[in-house]
């Protein structure tokens, strides 16, 4: 069974990086990131009307919808922190080729999130495991712990109402869902705070099967 990663690495001090010079005092501003995995092309399409529909047949609004994502990890840390960070997870990355990700059939958060199930979480094992090494620099700014997702989903709709959850998910549960996607990139948001739009901070790039 494929679990993308190339080799297995010791754990490195976030100091040994190129530029790294350990730990940061005086963070600066915080801001919020989110390491993820969109799927793409028809698919991407598919999972934008799933959200739509959702919307329509429970009364939802139809705008705010997010773009369909996997979360891997999410965590605050000092802007000024932004360029090691980048590193580090590229150092990560560069270690793994790319995967497949199956998503099989929906479930759900009680009593506020109705999600796609990812049916093999093998391949985020290791991959959750390496990002730990980033833990230790980003407390040491004093930021709270990375909250690292080794059992992660598709959300279709969150922040749900719990008479909307308890609606919606007894229908969902008997509907079948079924669809695959190759996995070549990891992508770094942003944003001030929760109610702010995401921005790209960086993309990065998994090894290619052939290598």
């Amino acid at each position: 069974m494929k679990t993308g990663l190339v080799r297995q690495t010791n754990y490195v001090p976030i100091s040994s990086i190129s530029g790294g010079l350990g730990p940061v005092r005086e963070p600066g501003r915080r801001a919020e990131y989110l390491l993820v995995i969109y799927p793409h092309g028809e698919l991407e399409d598919k999972l934008l009307r799933e959200q739509l529909q959702l919307a329509s047949e429970f009364g939802l609004p139809a705008g705010g919808r997010n773009r369909p994502h996997i979360t891997v990890a999410a965590f605050q840390a000092g802007e000024i922190m932004e360029d090691t960070l980048i590193r580090w997870i590229q150092r990560i990355c560069n270690q793994y080729r790319t995967f497949d990700i199956t998503l099989n059939n929906y479930s759900g958060f009680p009593p506020h999130t109705i999600y796609l199930r990812v049916q093999d979480h093998e391949p985020f094992f290791g991959l959750v495991q390496q990002l730990r090494t980033i833990e230790d620099y980003i407390r040491s700014s004093g930021c709270p712990l990375v909250n690292l997702i080794s059992h992660p989903y598709l959300s279709i709709a969150g922040g749900l109402t719990e008479q909307v959850y308890h609606r919606a998910m007894p229908e969902y549960s008997r509907r079948d869902f079924h669809e695959s996607f190759h996995v070549e990139q990891l992508v770094l948001l942003k944003r001030g705070h929760a109610f702010d739009a995401c921005k790209t901070v960086n993309i990065f790039r998994l090894l290619p099967e052939t290598m």
